[in-house]
């Protein structure tokens, strides 16, 4: 037992400063994916609530989509096509070769289907707010921006924070994905180690470790932001 745990150990002798360089890596991507699915799960769930059936179309259209495909063949078009594509434009004006970053890659497609998830989110807390809120922010002379923002927005992330906890928990997971196309996360550092060493139970078991303290540590962090949007409710 004492000779794989050696195997952990940083430097040239062990594996350690690699899985620590994968983790570094995952949670990188994961946090900068994050605020990308945000912004456009909420601007998706403003269209869908806005009432202009054209908006609502395209907003639903968006969602069936990048909701019914996996996510990994998201990933391998985003990476393989924006390639071919980007390469396209390119060729129209010189011929030096581009190649499309993993890391932006894996950001573009798990934010496409991580937005789409949570656009559901944003909607059903936007129905949980009574109508009467807006007509509120309307009577004090507010305009639209500033309901949005001073009545609106606070009791939004207070019902979407339990929805949006979790899809960020399957995001931290699905990062793993990027392994595919030889981004250097988690995954891919514990399958080169394996491929070394021979010991497949044992990486895979700290890489699960690993994972599992990720999700932990953020469960005590959605925990705190969680009581924090509570602050103001009478017990």
């Amino acid at each position: 037992m004492g000779e794989l745990f050696e195997l952990l150990a940083f430097g040239p002798e062990g594996w350690g400063d690699e899985l620590a360089t994968g983790t570094w890596l995952t949670i990188k991507l994961a946090l900068t994916t994050l605020p990308v699915g945000l912004a456009f799960g909420f601007l998706i769930a403003l269209a869908k609530n806005s009432g202009e059936r054209s908006l609502e179309f395209a907003a639903n259209v968006y969602t069936t989509v990048f909701r019914g495909v996996p996510e990994l063949l998201t990933l391998f078009i985003v990476y393989y096509g924006g390639q071919i594509l980007l390469q396209q434009i390119v060729g129209l004006f010189t011929d030096v070769y581009v190649e499309v970053s993993g890391f932006v890659a894996g950001v573009i497609a798990l934010g496409l289907v991580f937005s789409a998830f949570s656009s559901e989110v944003f909607l059903s807390a936007f129905r949980g707010i009574p109508a009467g809120q807006y007509e509120a922010g309307h009577a004090l002379g507010l305009s639209r921006f500033q309901t949005m923002r001073l009545v609106i927005l606070p009791q939004l992330i207070r019902l979407a924070l339990p929805g949006l906890s979790n899809l960020w928990l399957i995001l931290l997971k699905e990062t793993a994905l990027v392994s595919v196309i030889a981004l250097d996360d988690l995954l891919r550092k514990t399958n080169i180690a394996v491929g070394s060493t021979k010991e497949p139970f044992f990486f895979y078991f700290v890489a699960c470790m690993i994972y599992l303290v990720l999700s932990m540590i953020s469960s005590v962090g959605l925990g705190g932001v969680d009581r924090w949007t509570r602050r103001g409710e009478i017990r």
